[in-house]
């Protein structure tokens, strides 16, 4: 007859079922690594789509522009001023946290934000 709580090989070893259950999922948390997302942002009709997102570090942005004009995409902390010609994709990795304002520097009213989370 086992006792209770435990599994047949765990009653050998004298540990209890819930100590296993426990051991795998401490296990998994720390071998669970954050896998960092690509976030795309697309320029059409001179505007930046969308105009707010968030994002984290290490994550990556994707600007599409699929305008027949060119276009950049420029941090106003000056993070990054990425130039886009028509129907072509840039991809840069976000390297620090903040708020940042973006915009076009051929297009000014073209405005948008980007909060990154640490």
């Amino acid at each position: 007859m086992k006792p209770d709580g435990y599994l047949p090989i765990a009653a050998a070893l004298g540990i209890s079922a819930l100590s296993i259950v426990g051991m795998g999922v401490a296990t998994l948390g720390l071998s669970a690594a954050a896998r960092a997302a690509t976030v795309r942002v697309s320029m059409q009709d001179l505007a930046f789509m969308p105009v707010e997102m968030e994002a984290k570090v290490g994550d990556t942005v994707e600007w599409v522009n699929e305008d027949i004009f060119a276009h950049t995409a420029t941090a106003r902390n000056g993070d990054w001023d990425v130039t886009l010609p028509p129907n072509k994709t840039v991809k840069l990795v976000l390297k620090k946290a903040g708020m940042i304002d973006y915009y076009c520097r051929f297009h000014p009213n073209m405005k948008a934000r980007l909060t990154i989370a640490p």
